[in-house]
């Protein structure tokens, strides 16, 4: 379990510089240069990202239940990851409508992610995981909708093509995910 937690750590720990020290977090950039940056943030992501992959694998061979989820939620989870899915897409697809009304939908769609994870797992280690994700992704996307509202920042409407392209990303997305990838990667298929 320390494992992961420490994972969790640097990972989220890295993601949350913008949160809490935004103003350091430029300085670093104009004193390394933003490439070097860049670098550094990715290579720190990378170790964080490869120690909760650890972690939770090891906490998984030795579960500690907390509760156990009613059956009924799975439906309710799979729901909440297909959008998680298409808002996941709309942060790649530019001149859409719902990055243009939620700003970062990339946030939104993990937080979605997390919440629905939470509502089908009762285990220690997925609370540590899936909660600590979830409390970031509240606090990023409150500070993220901050500083767009200090900025004036408004994102760019393009044609309803746009907006369809993130849907179908989305959707295919998930389905490939859903049916074959979650069970290849976790060993865990989401619909039998």
């Amino acid at each position: 379990m320390i494992i992961l937690i420490l994972g969790l750590l640097i990972f989220l720990g890295a993601h949350s510089v913008r949160i809490f020290a935004d103003g350091w977090r430029e300085a670093q950039m104009a004193r390394f240069g933003v490439n070097v940056w860049k670098g550094l943030f990715a290579l720190v992501s990378l170790v964080g990202l490869t120690l909760i992959a650890i972690g939770y694998g090891q906490a998984r061979l030795a579960p500690i239940a907390l509760w156990s989820p009613p059956m009924g939620l799975r439906h309710l989870a799979s729901l909440l990851i297909l959008i998680a899915f298409v808002l996941i897409a709309a942060a790649y697809i530019p001149g859409n409508r719902i990055k243009a009304k939620i700003g970062h939908p990339m946030v939104a769609g993990v937080k979605g992610w997390a919440l629905a994870h939470l509502l089908v797992n009762g285990n220690l280690a997925d609370v540590l995981l899936f909660g600590s994700f979830l409390a970031w992704s509240v606090l990023d996307y409150r500070s993220a909708r901050r500083r767009d509202r200090m900025a004036g920042t408004v994102y760019p409407v393009g044609p309803l093509s746009q907006d369809i392209m993130a849907v179908v990303a989305g959707l295919v997305a998930w389905v490939v995910f859903a049916f074959w990838l979650h069970g290849w990667l976790f060993n865990v298929r989401p619909f039998g």
